[in-house]
Parts: structure tokens; sequence; C-alpha cells
């Protein structure tokens, strides 16, 4: 899709509220930020399946508003922007359960695969940690990684 249809699909989809739109608008959002974010590859667990609901027209307006911001974050000139994992700075995950800092993979996690009782505070916990070691190796000047946090101990 060439960036001036893009530009020009951001701006009459974000006119016109997306209860409004037809199913075939929607598939095409959809299919945008699929292809800004390789096929779907980077975007994060919970815009993933918010594509999903909406191309199965799942939505309810609060997640119309969500599919239409999404859309937005996944168009824009810089590119898709991932959220922090449970909103720790420089955390993210991508569907696969790969743990990024400052885009760097440092860890896997498999809580939600698993979903045994507590599993989201484990996971919460589990993140927290790994935030406090790539801080700590970030402080004494190196570039947090996988093999480095395993040996941080």
């Amino acid at each position: 899709m060439s960036l001036l249809r893009l530009l020009f699909l951001s701006s009459y989809y974000h006119m016109k509220p997306l209860s409004l739109l037809t199913r075939d608008q929607v598939a095409e959002m959809a299919i945008a930020i699929l292809r800004a974010t390789h096929d779907g590859d980077t975007l994060a667990p919970q815009h993933l399946k918010l594509v999903e609901l909406a191309v199965n027209n799942r939505l309810d307006e609060a997640g119309i508003t969500l599919f239409q911001a999404l859309y937005d974050n996944a168009t824009k000139r810089e590119g898709y922007t991932a959220p922090f994992l449970f909103g720790i700075e420089h955390l993210t995950i991508d569907q696969n359960g790969v743990i990024r800092w400052r885009s760097t993979v440092v860890e896997h996690f498999d809580h939600a695969v698993w979903r045994t009782p507590g599993w989201r505070q484990r996971m919460r916990t589990a993140a927290e940690e790994v935030a406090s070691r790539c801080r700590a190796l970030e402080a004494k000047g190196l570039q947090p990684t996988a093999r480095l946090l395993l040996h941080s101990d």
C-alpha cells in the first residue's frame, strides 16, 4: 500500500466514527495494521487480539475507539509503537512471549500459555524483576541481553 493511500485512509477513517464504517473499510484498516507490523509479528498480543475482534465484528464502542487508536499507531510515519508490559518502561512482549528491553530480546515468558491460578501476578513480578536486572546492567554501562541477564546474579 502506498504511503499516500495510507495517509488518505488515516485521515478518512480518523474523521469518520468506526461504527459507521463498512466491514470492507474495517478490513482495509486491519490489513493496513498487519502490513505496517510485518503481518502482525510485531504487534503486542492485546493488539493482535483487537484486530481479530475488529474483523470479526466483535467490538463495542470502547473497542472501536481502541481499534482506531491502534490503526493510527500502526500507520504513523514513525511506525508502530508497542505498549510497555505492565506499564514498565522499555519492557515489551510479543505474541510468542518474547520479552524485549529497548528492542533487545532479554527473556521469554510462558505464563499466559499455562494460565494457572495467579499467573498474571507471577508474570508481573517476573517482569518487574527482569526490568530491575536490565536497569542494573545499564547502570554498569552494559546493554542488557538474554545472556547477561542469565548471568547477572
